[in-house]
């Protein structure tokens, strides 16, 4: 598994000098840039960790950052960090999904604690990401007859019930139901439910 990255952006050479030691003498991985444009261009999707913005910057503000990061598929946890903070500026910070908002100066103990749970809450939506797909493949992998029983059985449906709004029999139903939960790995219907309900329609397409 590729080892997670602080990925921290500020236009302050000290800063950027001083967080990046910081975050190493805590035992992480700490890469820096000066500006938003530099890590979007270097930035990697599949690279884990997390991403820590100063909020005000030349050319790209941090919040502007962020509403881009935000839109991607696998988006970085963001901890907003300004020494020029208020009200309004955390506002809309939170509305655009940051993980965490830091008025500088700020406790270097508690910044790194903040780091490392940012760099969890990366990490699950990463494996919960992977599960989905892992789940969305063995679901694609069902014949239309099976997508079909399988649905019946979601919404709770007997035999006889899945039979009847089919207009096949119950022996067939039977047969389908144990394809549904051999190709799906599953070995009771509560199982199933939670596989089905966590996939959208459009992840199944």
């Amino acid at each position: 598994m590729t080892e997670p990255t602080v990925f921290v952006v500020d236009d302050d050479e000290a800063v950027r000098h001083c967080l990046g030691v910081l975050l190493r003498l805590a035992g992480l991985k700490a890469e820096t840039f000066s500006d938003g444009m530099a890590f979007l261009d270097a930035w990697d999707p599949e690279r884990p960790g997390c991403l820590v913005l100063d909020a005000r910057m030349p050319k790209m503000s941090g919040i502007e950052v962020q509403r881009w990061m935000g839109a991607q598929e696998v988006p970085l946890p963001v901890i907003i960090i300004t020494g020029h903070g208020d009200l309004a500026m955390a506002v809309t910070a939170f509305r655009e999904g940051v993980f965490d908002f830091l008025e500088k100066p700020f406790d270097d103990a508690y910044f790194v604690e903040r780091v490392k749970a940012a760099i969890d809450r990366d990490a699950e939506t990463r494996r919960r990401r992977e599960r989905n797909r892992s789940a969305a493949a063995k679901l694609r992998g069902l014949s239309p007859r099976e997508r079909e029983v399988m649905e019946l059985m979601v919404e709770g449906c007997a035999n006889k019930t899945i039979a009847a709004r089919l207009g096949i029999g119950v022996r067939t139903v039977e047969g389908h139901r144990a394809h549904v939960m051999r190709k799906l790995d599953v070995t009771s219907l509560s199982e199933l439910t939670r596989l089905r309900l966590s996939l959208d329609g459009d992840t199944l397409k």
